[in-house]
């Protein structure tokens, strides 16, 4: 019996641990950490709360990035030309997982997802609406469609723009709707777009550092995963750019977020304690070092990983010693 008959005549229940693969949840610090540090920094920066629509928006947000994993290894199952990745490596076919109720958790997800949102556009006004459409469509269409963003030389720009900046300045959004720092009117006959140009300008420095890190794990990714996404027909950054200059540029994106952190230092964005974040390069040098010098995903790719929870755990540290700082 062939992979795909032994697959239909006996597909199994989804378990707690086979949902947890699917979704990649050790993966979900990516989408938290924007979020945590986006709570830090319009307390500390905008000093504005409103913990209820931030609430909220974490578990539409949570439901969103499980959802869009599971896309992408449902996409990845399907448009798979590899027979040992499909029934082998890849949780749906190894597992014999039913390809319908993988489509119903995902609809359940975004579905979910989108009625938070229309939710906190109800309650906080229409610029929430754009903005969220934006994540939505780069999220869904990331992996999804007869051209995936994901196997594209453009998935690092696009997870870093979605995760770093979109969930980061929708969580400032929510807490600053109603000093209307960006704001958008709309009527039947009339629409305007207005902000102030040094609060957006310091909300998108500020998610620089959380946008790079997360380009810097999808880029790990590729590199690490370069031969088996060329045999299964996908083209990433690294297959345009070739190994050597993905190496270097992984270790310009990694450094680079430490000179945003002096300048937005010096800008007045952030306040001394910020300098915290500085004490990661203890972890990060030597495991950049290591990843550059081989790509292995079982091996090394876990490095990045690390590399991006230290970075932005000591990121969050700084922004969380000054809001001490300002109660104090």
């Amino acid at each position: 019996m062939d992979n795909t008959k032994r697959l239909r005549a006996a597909q199994n229940k989804m378990t707690r641990e086979t949902f947890f693969e699917l979704v990649q949840i050790r993966t979900k610090f990516a989408g938290i950490f924007p979020f945590v540090i986006a709570v830090l920094f319009t307390n500390t920066y905008f000093q504005a709360f409103h913990p209820g629509k931030t609430l909220i928006f974490f578990f539409g947000m949570f439901a969103f990035d499980l959802a869009i994993t599971a896309i992408n290894n449902y996409m990845d199952f399907v448009k798979a030309h590899s027979e040992k990745y499909k029934y082998e490596e890849n949780v749906i076919g190894r597992e014999n997982l039913s390809e319908k109720q993988i489509q119903q958790l995902i609809f359940g997800l975004v579905g979910f997802a989108a009625i938070i949102g229309l939710i906190l556009v109800v309650q906080t006004g229409w610029m929430l609406l754009p903005m969220g459409a934006a994540c939505f469509f780069v999220g869904v269409f990331y992996t999804y469609g007869p051209i995936p963003l994901s196997r594209m030389p453009l998935g690092e720009i696009f997870s870093g723009i979605t995760e770093g900046l979109g969930i980061f300045a929708i969580t400032i959004y929510l807490n600053t709707y109603d000093q209307r720092l960006f704001y958008m009117e709309l009527t039947m006959d009339h629409f305007a777009v207005t902000g102030n140009t040094l609060a957006v300008l310091a909300v998108v420095w500020a998610a620089l550092p959380l946008m790079l890190t997360i380009a810097n794990i999808m880029l790990a990714n590729n590199l690490s995963d370069l031969e088996q996404d060329v045999e299964n027909h996908r083209y990433t950054l690294p297959f345009y750019i070739g190994r050597e200059w993905g190496v270097r540029l992984f270790k310009v994106l990694m450094y680079s977020c430490y000179g945003v952190i002096l300048i937005g230092l010096f800008a007045g964005i952030y306040q001394w304690p910020i300098l915290l974040t500085f004490i990661s390069l203890l972890k990060i040098i030597p495991q950049t070092k290591r990843f550059t010098k081989e790509q292995i995903k079982n091996k090394t790719f876990p490095l990045a990983v690390e590399n991006l929870i230290v970075f932005n755990s000591c990121y969050a540290l700084g922004l969380l010693v000054t809001l001490a700082m300002q109660i104090i």
